[in-house]
């Protein structure tokens, strides 16, 4: 669980880094259609960390709590 909580993680980190470069951008420059995207891209700078957090914690409520170290209930006698 460790590993796909970090490989979500890093999703995250691309995302968001890539949102704000294209916010930046789209705020820099000067387009009939910029200002919706720049409202997108504002809007999804927002809605993806959201989604990343909804997503891991509905994982980790299937997988359960434990994290893959061996202290379940099945191995203490």
């Amino acid at each position: 669980m460790k590993k796909v909580r970090q490989i979500i993680a890093i999703v995250g980190v691309v995302l968001l880094v890539a949102l704000y470069i294209s916010t930046l951008v789209l705020a820099i420059t000067d387009n009939s259609s910029t200002m919706n995207m720049f409202m997108a891209s504002v809007v999804a700078t927002i809605v993806v960390p959201v989604m990343l957090w909804i997503y891991s914690s509905i994982y980790k409520m299937l997988k359960g709590k434990d994290d893959g170290n061996g202290d379940d209930e099945h191995s203490k006698n």
